[in-house]
């Protein structure tokens, strides 16, 4: 239930006997000529206010569950209106229907009517009251979702302002150096365009909250080629990227970040080539970075696990459907990011 039990608990002790005297004022209650007349017509309409209230606050609470987005809500308050008036109407029925029988009289069609639109008062505040503090709740969830995003960026350029060495400057300095290069040469004029490619992607990609897992892979496929200048056939990569999953979108760098972390903390040798396979599953919405597992023994520091906290919270802050799953098995590492 979205509400807090707290205040939850204040509306049913509060909500249902202001409710259930509301309803009473249109059928008569300040004509009530004793206290025992009026406490048994307050126990009748106590009791109904009670049935009505109940039954919409557990019909919202399961269409919530079934339909929890913002932008599902006009389709959880039509049903919630359906439902709410068919329920409404026959229990009307059935309840007028056994009252004429009882009393042996005929009730005139306004009476159904206005007693219809009595009991649906209730179902109404009951509807009104959760939907709208679940409006509330949400609209504050996504303030604070895009203040935590904003302070994110706003610390990641920091970061990039108290670098030594300026993006853009070595950007330009990669193009210098190209036209320098003798035409001949066509392995390092390729390679620096690889390399201006990467830093052109990042620029471009920082100030952005999610990218096409199109430009992703394209970004990583020429990552990835600068890294085979110099791991040669001591890297394996496998791609399963289907065209039904370009149009997804990813958190910028990320999965960049996720194959940095697969070349930079396992060996990558002829006797032990680094075998890394990237997969994307529409159906599953996820896509997924899976290196062989063999940690090296010398020269780097063993990671802080700094980088794949920072990718799991910025997809909670993305609001994805389903985490960023990490698994290690039968020699294998894994990573599983959800496609927004």
């Amino acid at each position: 239930m979205p509400l807090m039990p707290f205040r939850d608990r204040l509306l049913l002790l509060w909500g249902i006997p202001i409710g259930s005297l509301l309803v009473l004022l249109p059928r008569g209650l300040l004509q009530v000529r004793s206290i025992p007349e009026f406490l048994v017509a307050w126990a009748v309409s106590l009791s109904f206010t009670t049935v009505f209230w109940l039954s919409g606050r557990a019909l919202w609470a399961l269409l919530f569950r079934r339909f929890p987005g913002m932008h599902q809500t006009r389709q959880r308050l039509w049903l919630l209106a359906s439902i709410n008036t068919t329920t409404t109407a026959v229990v009307t029925v059935m309840l007028l229907s056994i009252s004429a029988k009882l009393h042996g009289i005929q009730l005139p069609v306004s009476v159904w009517f206005t007693e219809f639109g009595l009991n649906m008062v209730p179902t109404i505040i009951v509807q009104l009251i959760y939907e709208s503090w679940n409006y509330f709740r949400q609209w504050a969830e996504n303030v604070r979702r895009t203040e935590q995003l904003q302070s994110a960026s706003t610390r990641s350029q920091l970061e990039a302002l108290q670098s030594q060495l300026d993006p853009h400057f070595l950007f330009n300095s990669l193009n210098t150096l190209s036209a320098l290069i003798e035409p001949d040469n066509a392995a390092a004029q390729d390679f620096v365009e690889q390399l201006s490619d990467v830093y052109r992607y990042v620029l471009l990609a920082r100030d952005q909250t999610t990218v096409p897992l199109s430009e992703e892979m394209a970004f990583v496929e020429t990552y990835l080629a600068l890294h085979r200048a110099r791991f040669r056939d001591n890297l394996r990569v496998q791609w399963q990227v289907p065209p039904a999953a370009h149009a997804a979108r990813v958190a910028p760098l990320s999965v960049q970040l996720l194959v940095e972390n697969a070349l930079k903390h396992n060996v990558a040798s002829r006797e032990h080539p680094l075998r890394l396979e990237l997969t994307a599953d529409p159906a599953t919405g996820s896509f997924t970075v899976r290196n062989t597992l063999r940690p090296r023994t010398a020269g780097l520091a063993p990671g802080t696990g700094t980088g794949l906290r920072n990718v799991r919270h910025r997809y909670e802050l993305l609001q994805a459907t389903h985490p960023v799953a990490v698994s290690t098995e039968n020699g294998w590492f894994q990573v599983r990011l959800p496609l927004l």
